[in-house]
């Protein structure tokens, strides 16, 4: 066998496999920092980000044979240690000049639309079509130029810069396609030299939208990779939640959806538990413990701006006796499986309405909750006989807002006003399912 590298070599690779059929059968072992995919051969070079992640890999797949879509592919260390770019414009991506630019763009704070990527391209040179597409490393777009010296003249001056003051960063770097193929005129692509084709009808599939390395895929949802809560879907919510700029410590370039959490206490906390603390943060696509670890637990978020809130804001968090480690995880996201509860299609996911506000009420555990979707006839008494078993109950009050009965609880610590947020969110009082949530009142 060759020598150990970073580096595998997967053979047999067919036309019907894609980038991410690959990423699948690796990820389980390590984060994958790049893969090539080289067509033309059938093969390809996938980096792990360790040796030790691919050793791991090659072990298992030396007694087990990896097959994907029916097809048995073949795994070996690769001679190279490292990719390199050289490596990776083998598909002919790169600094090998085209008239196509595929523009990556990070930092997405606002709504990025076709007529908003046609203002900035266009004052280069003619601009063809352009083509947007979400993945899981972000957003991003291919813009067909007319002419390859004016698609060198937008790289030259656009690389590095943002479209917005402090987000949405343009990474430039030219495709290997030839011609771009658009089937439709609507909000996620746009042929301006033919704009008598029709928008997408209704209730009929999307069109297929196009991989970072040229490669048909379909569009982010329907995938087996596709969380459904892409972070362009909010981005609208975030900007009019912080008008003046992110909270503080909040980056918002965050693209990492999964989080670890561990120093859990397993005899006390289950998947809905920690979906009720997560949920405030953002929404929950899978939760898994893990069986090795029973104090570690992963939580998959819909996007990395809502990862990032919940990372902040929990960090350090004490929930049932023991102080919460919350970190990024090195697995892009958690696969399905008999040990993964899956909440993607959950209506007790906060952002799914209301997403601005939701964001805005954001904030470190605190001891006040807010209690709402209330019984119209509810009580005080009956309140504080729901919640009182999480500790000693300070004050509360009751009040009406819209028509409708809600509650602040004020609990003598942050402890156990998260251990009654934990444990009785989405429970039922009166024949209401009520919800709770951190209040930054301080006093009532």
């Amino acid at each position: 066998m060759t020598e150990p590298s970073k580096v595998i070599h997967v053979r047999n690779v067919g036309q019907e496999i894609s980038e991410n059929d690959l990423l699948q059968l690796f990820q389980p072992f390590g984060v994958i920092t790049k893969l090539v995919m080289l067509r033309a051969k059938n093969q390809a070079l996938l980096q792990m980000q360790d040796i030790a992640a691919a050793v791991n890999a090659m072990q298992f797949y030396s007694n087990v044979q990896p097959s994907i879509r029916g097809r048995s592919v073949y795994v070996q260390f690769s001679s190279h240690q490292e990719l390199t770019t050289v490596d990776q414009n083998a598909q002919g991506r790169g600094d090998e000049p085209n008239r196509i630019l595929l523009v990556s763009i990070h930092h997405v704070l606002y709504p990025i639309t076709v007529e908003v990527l046609h203002q900035v391209f266009s004052p280069h040179g003619i601009v063809e079509k352009i083509v947007t597409f979400q993945k899981s490393a972000g957003f991003q777009a291919l813009i067909q130029y007319e002419l390859t010296q004016t698609a060198i003249s937008a790289r030259n001056s656009l690389q590095g810069r943002n479209i917005y003051d402090g987000c949405c960063q343009l990474d430039i770097q030219f495709s290997n396609l030839d011609e771009l193929q658009v089937s439709y005129n609507n909000e996620r692509s746009r042929d301006f030299t033919n704009p008598n084709l029709p928008s997408e009808p209704k209730g009929k599939s999307p069109q297929q939208g196009y991989g970072d390395a040229g490669a048909m895929y379909p569009w982010q949802g329907s995938g087996p990779r596709g969380v459904g809560f892409p972070q362009m879907g909010n981005a609208a919510a975030i900007a009019a939640a912080f008008p003046s700029g992110l909270p503080p410590g909040i980056s918002g370039t965050n693209d990492r959806c999964t989080i670890i959490v561990s120093n859990v206490n397993p005899d006390r906390i289950d998947e809905d538990k920690l979906f009720n603390l997560f949920s405030i943060y953002g929404n929950i696509v899978r939760i898994k413990h893990l069986r090795n670890k029973p104090d570690h637990a992963l939580v998959q978020m819909g996007d990395g701006f809502q990862a990032e809130l919940a990372v902040h804001f929990l960090k350090g968090a004490m929930l049932f006796g023991q102080r919460l480690e919350v970190n990024y995880s090195k697995y892009p996201n958690i696969n399905t499986g008999p040990e993964t509860r899956d909440y993607s299609n959950s209506n007790l996911n906060r952002f799914n309405r209301n997403a601005a506000k939701n964001y805005r009420y954001c904030c470190s555990p605190t001891k006040m909750i807010h209690v709402s979707s209330l019984p119209q006839d509810v009580t005080e008494e009956e309140i504080v006989a729901h919640l009182e078993e999480h500790g000693p109950i300070v004050n509360t009050k009751l009040f009406e807002m819209n028509g409708k009965k809600q509650a602040l609880v004020l609990f003598d610590n942050e402890e156990q006003a998260t251990e009654a947020l934990v444990c009785q969110h989405a429970t039922s009082l009166g024949g209401s399912i009520i919800r709770i949530s951190f209040s930054q009142v301080q006093s009532i």
